[in-house]
């Protein structure tokens, strides 16, 4: 049998921690870009917020931060879409464009503006 301190989790690291308390800090209806997690730590950039919640982001509210162009989560679009509309975030018409999605985020409506930090 394996000893206790063998069994434990990694320490989660400092910049991974950075994004998931600003993804936490992001209010039901309301979303936040990946760029717009990189640009309010000052750190990263998109693609380092995407690595993040893949690999930490299920413990927080993951759905709340999205592509630029409102596209869900491909392989999440229904699990999203049920927060988003428990939440009351604006969606619009997915359009011809974004085949297979029949809705997706109304980033103009939707984009949090960081309120006060």
């Amino acid at each position: 049998m394996a000893r206790m301190d063998e069994c434990e989790l990694p320490e989660l690291p400092e910049y991974a921690e950075r994004v998931l308390d600003v993804t936490e800090r992001i209010p039901p209806g309301r979303v936040l870009t990946y760029g717009d997690v990189a640009e309010w730590l000052d750190a990263g950039g998109p693609r380092q917020v995407g690595r993040v919640m893949a690999l930490y982001g299920a413990a927080v509210p993951w759905w709340r931060v999205v592509r630029a162009d409102g596209v869900l989560l491909a392989g999440h679009e229904l699990r999203a879409l049920e927060q988003y509309h428990a939440e009351g975030t604006p969606l619009r018409d997915a359009g011809r464009a974004t085949a297979g999605h029949v809705q997706r985020i109304d980033m103009r409506r939707a984009r949090w503006d960081g309120g006060a930090r």
